[in-house]
């Protein structure tokens, strides 16, 4: 189906809903009912076998679950005699039958339904006499496999959800990712792992905290049927949107995954795969949104476990969550010992730099990268996504990098690698081509230095060059003479007693002696100042957009000059032309 046809579609159902139905709520009913019809068209050519195997093991009185499952092909099954298309031979009795057809559906479909809350808009049609002509709308559209791909419908499912958060005002880039963000994504994640992309029988694992509609599980997916079809992909996740869950699991069942491997519910408050590590690992957690609401849960955590649990290195300001996806999925990687674990996260620029030495935020930092597990931070462009413009960063982390990598941090700016989109989506007016993440890739798996035009796009790091100590300079307090104070009392006693108007810090690269620095830089303007050595810490920050600054020299003065003498001379002439 495509986007021309669907969005048709969608606004045909639009128009009968209008009226009896705000706007905002049009997606209550057209989400579960484009899931009722695919599922329904994926289980059509096996529909006769089903019911004849079903009424063949009822009466042997055995359980037929796992019979029905091998003669569907599916993760999963309906045990009704009806199906959408005879549903519209009985329009007086739409409603029960529709009921029963959905509750003929195995577990893990139902609850599908129950997440999206469909018994209660189906209630609501009946009464506003509608139902029978919106489910006979939904019959007629071919959602079968082979008119709409997996991936197709991937696609259908976030364009509804964006057209429909747009209309309610709601963000949409809230349930789901940009397909190229995310091919750039798995791209970084597979390309340094031979073994799974060319061995026969090889199983692994990937799972996303924020699965969204299960975007990025879905083409991690598709990238590994593509190069390796005899390698599986056991898909894991968890999503706290009912809707966006109903889809994921959805599509999960279509696509033959264990669906109770995808979770309800918050990660960050209630982890629905506790002791389970991962292979791989995706995630785009929602950006510069505040964990108030799970405050106290996740402090107990990190005040009662420590490192055993998934907060140890500390707890970024409650306005930001963000670095506690980072830490949840650190917490998720397999050790190394056992083959080690590779993941890829979107963050905004605040992760990068926010808060000084000592603080959460910095003590993140300090966590992953004096234990080494950053391999590369790239800068997208501006403008990628749904819900913000604002600058992104793929960070990509693993405790099993390759011996050249080691100690080593990359960063690509990949910010002027886009296009124009045709048309904006919401905030989204830039895209990245194919060529463009291939040369991400590239960039990525070559580990080297690079320039394009003059400007550097790739540069390599030791992770101590992001650290620093902060020293606090004491000065001494003097009276009204200009004599120095002493302490009386304490441990400073007979000491200088510090002046705290004149007190300073100063942040010391680790690499550099701090005495020596102090001595060079401090000394020769405050001859009488001295470190605080108690009050000394480490810090971390990436300063991403400054290692990759490139000074453009001003114009000459000549030039500005006769720049804007051209430019006053055409007021000039059009204040003369005005006034004639």
């Amino acid at each position: 189906m495509n986007q021309q046809a669907l969005s048709s579609f969608i606004w045909s159902v639009a128009d009968l809903l209008r009226g009896d139905y705000k706007q905002s709520e049009y997606g209550k009913v057209i989400l579960p009912f484009t899931v009722l019809r695919r599922l329904d068209c994926v289980l059509e050519s096996t529909k006769v076998a089903v019911l004849a195997e079903y009424t063949k093991q009822q009466k042997a009185g055995l359980n037929p679950e796992p019979f029905l499952l091998r003669k569907a092909g599916q993760s999963f099954y309906n045990t009704s005699p009806l199906d959408m298309k005879k549903l519209m031979g009985d329009q007086d009795h739409i409603g029960e039958n529709l009921y029963s057809y959905i509750q003929a559906f195995s577990p893990a479909v139902r609850d599908i339904f129950e997440r999206f809350d469909f018994y209660t808009q189906v209630d609501r049609l009946t009464k506003a006499g509608l139902l029978y002509q919106i489910a006979e709308k939904f019959s007629n559209i071919d959602l079968h496999p082979e008119a709409v791909s997996n991936s197709q419908m991937g696609l259908v499912f976030e364009e509804l959800i964006r057209k429909f958060a747009e209309i309610s005002n709601e963000t949409a880039g809230e349930h789901f990712t940009p397909r190229e963000v995310i091919r750039l994504m798995v791209n970084l994640l597979f390309i340094e792992d031979d073994e799974v992309l060319s061995k026969s029988g090889v199983v692994r694992t990937i799972y996303d905290p924020t699965a969204g509609t299960g975007g990025m599980l879905s083409i991690a997916g598709e990238y590994l049927e593509e190069h390796n079809p005899q390698a599986r992909l056991s898909m894991f996740g968890q999503e706290l949107n009912d809707e966006s869950y109903a889809i994921c699991k959805a599509d999960m069942l279509i696509k033959g995954q264990e669906v109770a491997n995808i979770v309800a519910g918050n990660t960050l408050s209630d982890d629905g795969h506790p002791h389970r590590k991962f292979d791989y690992m995706l995630s785009n957690p929602p950006f510069g949104v505040e964990w108030k609401k799970v405050e106290k849960e996740i402090r107990k955590e990190y005040e009662s476990q420590g490192y055993s649990g998934r907060f140890g290195p500390g707890l970024p300001r409650v306005s930001d969550g963000s670095l506690l996806f980072l830490l949840h999925l650190i917490s998720k990687m397999r050790p190394a010992v056992d083959g080690g674990s590779r993941f890829g996260i979107v963050l905004n620029g605040s992760p990068l730099f926010t808060g000084g030495a000592g603080s959460g935020e910095s003590e993140i930092r300090r966590y992953v990268l004096e234990n080494d597990l950053v391999e590369a931070i790239i800068g997208l462009p501006t403008d990628m996504f749904y819900n913000t413009g604002i600058s992104t960063y793929v960070w990509i982390l693993s405790n099993r990098k390759p011996e050249h990598r080691k100690g080593l941090l990359q960063l690509i700016d990949a910010s002027a690698f886009w296009q124009k989109m045709r048309k904006s989506l919401g905030s989204k007016r830039k895209e990245m081509s194919d060529e463009h993440i291939a040369e991400v890739t590239r960039l990525f798996g070559s580990f080297v230095e690079a320039e394009q035009d003059g400007k550097p796009i790739s540069r390599i790091f030791k992770n101590e060059d992001f650290g620093y100590h902060t020293i606090t300079v004491e000065r001494p307090l003097r009276d009204e003479a200009g004599k120095i104070m002493l302490c009386e009392k304490g441990k400073l006693k007979g000491k200088p007693q510090p002046d705290s108007s004149l007190r300073d810090t100063e942040n010391v690269p680790l690499a550099e002696d701090v005495a020596s620095y102090f001595k060079r830089e401090v000394l020769p303007h405050a001859p009488d100042a001295w470190i605080d050595h108690e009050k000394t810490k480490v810090g971390y920050e990436i300063p991403f957009n400054r290692h990759f600054y490139v000074f453009a020299p001003p114009r000459p003065l000549a030039e500005i000059d006769s720049d804007l003498k051209q430019c006053t001379d055409r007021i000039l002439t059009m204040i003369a032309g005005l006034s004639a």
